[in-house]
């Protein structure tokens, strides 16, 4: 197999791009760092393209490596034919790979191989052939009859070989997948009750039943939890007559020959006790993988819009972790995301403290100008909120408050990396200090959980740990980089994101900060322990140092490219002071007013010709006149223009130019901002069709949860997202975002809403 031809294909890419891209993973690479700075080289193929393409690229290795072994393996026991080899280096999954070796693979002890050990192989050949037509099965299996080898009737002769036979049927490729493929066309997925009366969220599955190859795949992950839960009893409603009969086409040729029937029952046994049960696992586990596939990749997408939730910079926060019992945890956060303060507060349930907790809260909020209040959204949030709204309509100054997910805070809490943080703070507290810089700066504190413990998805206990840690650990790698780390002030975790950077480099950068100061150019980082070219030149480009030496170290332009973009800043009038004061924000017109040496004379000669031209037009009183460009249209050829000169490719050039005009900027400013309340709604107080605004907390393959304020999110059905039909949820929302939705239906005693966004629009 051509591996480049092979991913071309699959990614509708130019080979050159994909053997391209491959020299530079194995060269070592970061896929964030080809994305941003190899962009000449790939085509400008972006993260996704590229992860996608790195993913087929380990699969096809794998499968490649496979087939040698396998080969390898067969070729060892004598019985590799050019045929098999020529089949085995031709098969394009895995699957077919394992189909294709199962007759060779070394087995457990079988029906089958006690069968051979007796020396009922013979026997199981001449019923395979079919050949012999004259006398009884019987008489022909007496010759194989034997008391040492425990073979003491015709009967464990005859039943002997009909194991072999059946085990033969059963690892011949051919025959499975075509049982995989009626399978996968004509099966249904059963599930039953596996205990009445038990009333549980699997109850629409009691007694369910749908095609396999329709089945959607939360469906599918429902199944498997409810079976796993004891819960269901699930199983494959197979058209196994079709498939006997299939078999039997396939192989029973002659009827008359006297092995006829003991073939036929072969046949059967083969499929019902061999490849039934295995081919149903295989099914299963196909749906299981596809399923789990598309949960981690709805993970990723909701994943990514929640770390780049917009940082609320420079804001005083009181931080709230709300309980019951054991209180709520305050922690006052300064805007440097420092803890200025701390205490624990009962306003709920059992103590009631409402009066005595508003006291302190107020408190802290005149003590320290607080600006905006964080609410977790965990147990007691709703009946934290309804008191937090009350004591500001209480305040005379103004004051916002936030709900703040607080999912993965605990985990956080106990987590080594927080004991390191604050040794001396209470765990308790601990979490309500990460609710507060939640809302600061969500990235910086998202990366110190687990990206399995950020809610959003679904099932995500279910899926494939390696490979939903893997998936999301790419996310928040593609966010960091996008966004860019501030090198003096990151934490360990953070840096352990950029690209290049392990985790123990991350450490080395952080204990070089505390021993040396502060970073004054990103030169300096070859200083840090074990942090070598490769890596620099990996990371470099995507650490900021905002008030450093160099103007371009708070840009994402890569330091490999300083020179070049000193040139172009002298050709253009501008200098690095500029850069750093931001005077670069009419860069555009200095590159369509830019004329290069080669496109002064080339203008000089086209301007002789115009005259000439127009000289001539003019006698026989005709004008000559051409459409003026565009800006875009001027901007573009002049970048190509410039590029040229500078020898510098076009993408690199016009990257550059873009940081230029907004040195150090956020690209998280675009995304959805925080909603901040005054006030608090119940549920009490929705009404059917009232038209409300909402966010967006989670996406599935379903539909939509948004939140409106309430204490329950709200559910707007794929089938209600949109007045055209949806295929995916995410074609439609993400998470963060704001929409105006409609009440369509309420179940107050269940805390159940359905909405829709149908004849409405989203706000961003």
């Amino acid at each position: 197999m051509n591996i480049s031809n092979t991913l071309a294909k699959e990614l509708n890419l130019k080979v050159s791009q994909v053997e391209t891209t491959i020299n530079l993973i194995d060269e070592g690479n970061t896929i964030p760092f080809i994305a941003r700075y190899r962009k000449e080289m790939t085509g400008s193929l972006d993260d996704e393209v590229l992860r996608n393409l790195f993913e087929r690229l380990t699969y096809l290795r794998t499968l490649e490596a496979r087939k040698e072994e396998v080969i390898r393996l067969i070729e060892e026991q004598g019985k590799l034919t050019d045929e098999l080899k020529k089949e085995i280096l031709a098969a394009q999954k895995l699957q077919k790979v394992e189909d294709l070796y199962r007759p060779y693979k070394q087995k457990r002890r079988t029906r089958a191989t006690v069968a051979k050990e007796k020396g009922l192989e013979p026997l199981a050949e001449i019923m395979m052939k079919q050949e012999v037509i004259e006398g009884t099965i019987k008489e022909l299996a007496k010759r194989f009859m034997s008391q040492e080898l425990e073979v003491n009737t015709t009967e464990d002769a005859i039943n002997g070989a009909k194991d072999i036979v059946a085990e033969t049927i059963a690892d011949d490729a051919k025959y499975r997948d075509r049982i995989r493929t009626i399978n996968i066309r004509k099966s249904t997925i059963i599930s039953k009750v596996a205990k009445e009366g038990e009333d549980s969220v699997f109850e629409m599955y009691y007694d369910y039943s749908e095609a396999v190859n329709k089945i959607a795949n939360h469906r599918v992950l429902a199944l498997n939890r409810g079976e796993k839960e004891k819960v269901l009893k699930v199983k494959l409603n197979s058209p196994n007559e079709e498939i006997i009969n299939y078999l039997k086409k396939e192989i029973i040729f002659n009827t008359k020959a006297i092995t006829y029937e003991a073939l036929d029952e072969a046949i059967e046994d083969s499929y019902k006790r061999l490849v039934a049960p295995s081919v149903e696992r295989e099914i299963r586990s196909d749906l299981t993988e596809r399923a789990q596939e598309e949960a981690i990749k709805v993970f990723a997408k909701n994943t990514k819009p929640l770390f780049l939730t917009p940082p609320v910079k420079n804001s005083k926060v009181l931080a709230v972790d709300p309980s019951f019992r054991t209180g709520c945890k305050l922690a006052v956060i300064d805007g440097t995301g420092k803890l200025l303060d701390y205490a624990t507060i009962y306003p709920n349930a059992p103590q009631h403290r409402v009066e005595e907790s508003k006291k302190t809260m107020k408190k802290y909020i005149e003590k320290y100008d607080i600006d905006i209040i964080t609410i977790g959204n965990g147990t007691a949030s709703r009946e934290t909120e309804l008191i937090v709204a009350e004591m500001i309509l209480e305040m005379d100054r103004e004051v916002h408050y936030t709900i703040v997910s607080e999912a993965g805070a605990s985990v956080y809490s106990a987590s080594k990396l927080a004991t390191e943080e604050y040794p001396d703070i209470d765990v308790s507290i601990r979490g309500a200090i990460s609710i507060g810089r939640r809302l600061q700066d969500p990235l910086a504190e998202l990366v110190k959980i687990d990206p399995k413990s950020i809610g959003v998805g679904q099932y995500q206990h279910d899926l494939n740990q390696a490979k939903l840690g893997e998936s999301l650990k790419n996310v928040v790698e593609d966010c960091v980089n996008s966004v860019g780390v501030d090198l003096n002030t990151a934490s360990p975790s953070l840096l352990h994101y950029v690209s290049g950077i392990s985790a123990a480099t991350a450490k080395n950068i952080v204990k070089y900060r505390e021993e040396h100061g502060k970073f004054d150019n990103r030169k300096m980082l070859k200083e840090v322990k074990r942090l070598g070219d490769k890596v620099y030149e990996q990371c470099a480009g995507f650490l900021r140092i905002s008030d450093g030496n160099n103007a371009l170290d708070n840009t994402s332009v890569h330091p490999e490219s300083y020179l070049v973009t000193s040139i172009l800043l002298e050709k253009l009038g501008y200098g690095l002071d500029d850069v750093r004061d931001g005077k670069l924000r009419d860069i555009d017109e200095k590159i369509i007013e830019y004329k290069s040496v080669s496109k002064k004379e080339k203008v000089e000669k086209e301007n002789t010709k115009r005259v000439k031209s127009l000289q001539d037009l003019a006698s026989l009183g005709l004008e000559n006149k051409k459409p003026e460009k565009t800006n875009t249209t001027a901007i573009k050829e002049n970048v190509e223009a410039i590029a040229k000169e500078l020898e510098i490719g076009v993408f690199t050039l016009r990257d550059i130019i873009e940081e230029l005009k907004k040195p150090g900027r956020d690209p998280r400013e675009e995304m959805p901002k925080p909603v901040f309340r005054s006030d608090v709604l119940k549920m009490e107080d929705l009404k059917l069709d009232m038209i409300m605004q909402g966010t967006v907390r989670n996406v599935v393959d379903f539909g939509a949860f948004v939140d409106v304020g309430v204490k329950q999110d709200g559910l707007v059905h794929i089938s209600e997202l949109g007045d055209k039909f949806i295929k995916n949820p995410m074609d439609v929302v993400s998470v963060g975002d704001e929409v105006t939705v409609r009440i369509i239906k309420l179940d107050i005693e269940r805390g159940k809403i359905s909405m829709s966004m149908k004849g409405l629009k989203k706000r961003n």
